[in-house]
């Protein structure tokens, strides 16, 4: 199975297995990538997903072209239809982005190796990126007179400043973790040893937070990031209103109150 998953208390971690191919993923992988951020979302016993590469050499890169044949229709049928029925013709771009699954639950990468093409794509759609020492990062397209075709320039600028997103992007460069570090890219360094252990930690330090709360936040950031602030400060208003009157919100302030912690439900 490709793609592994394995629950500790309210983390999911899911796994690309398939470091035969530097965990590049076929259509059937992606697919299943999918439905398991779905379930995710809708599994109230897991509050943060972290997406980690199996094998010491790769998080991931991309989707696996040996095992992609070219489309048997052209590009505009398979983009006007569903992204499930483009799938099955041989279209694979589309899954790789996962805005449509509506993830309001907090999504890690924890980054070993390369992160390449659709690989930091998807790496740059999850809420925190941290990277081992032994990471490297590159959108490669224009070296085959390509294209990120799943948003990475945008990612890219939205993520780090915008001479070092276009340098990236415009000349198909790997960096290192360091320089990864230094732009803002991940957030966090660690031994390839100790990665997913500390990717684990802050996702429990996430997950002990009230999950509405949490949810809230990310949904927020992902709707509001590009509205006035007086747009953005109505946004936050309505979404304080929603949790306000919530057990979660109550029993925060009464642990607070008390000196104890609090023990959210999601309620």
């Amino acid at each position: 199975m490709p793609i592994q998953s394995s629950q500790s208390g309210a983390v999911l971690l899911l796994e690309l297995d398939a470091p035969e191919s530097l965990n590049a993923l076929t259509i059937p992988d992606l697919l299943n990538l999918r439905q398991q951020l779905r379930a995710a979302q809708d599994d109230d016993t897991i509050r943060v997903i972290v997406i980690a590469g199996a094998g010491d050499k790769a998080f991931c890169t991309g989707a696996n072209l040996k095992a992609t044949f070219p489309p048997d229709q052209t590009f505009a049928r398979g983009l006007l239809g569903s992204r499930g029925k483009e799938a099955e013709q041989g279209g694979y771009t589309r899954l790789i982005d996962i805005s449509d699954l509506q993830l309001w639950k907090p999504v890690i990468a924890a980054i070993n190796g390369y992160c390449l093409g659709g690989g930091l794509e998807l790496a740059l759609q999850c809420d925190l990126r941290i990277g081992s020492h032994s990471a490297s990062f590159a959108l490669p397209e224009v070296r085959v007179a390509s294209v990120p075709a799943v948003g990475g320039v945008q990612y890219l600028l939205r993520a780090i400043p915008a001479a070092h997103a276009m340098k990236l992007a415009l000349t198909g460069d790997r960096i290192d973790a360091e320089q990864a570090l230094r732009i803002g890219l991940v957030s966090e360094l660690y031994t390839p040893e100790t990665l997913r252990t500390e990717a684990l930690i802050i996702a429990s330090r996430i997950a002990a937070n009230g999950p509405l709360a949490v949810q809230m936040v990310k949904k927020l950031a992902l709707e509001t990031a590009h509205m006035a602030p007086t747009e953005f400060v109505a946004h936050s208003n309505i979404a304080w209103g929603a949790l306000r009157d919530s057990a979660d919100r109550i029993e925060g302030r009464r642990a607070f109150a008390e000196k104890r912690t609090a023990e959210f439900r999601g309620a």
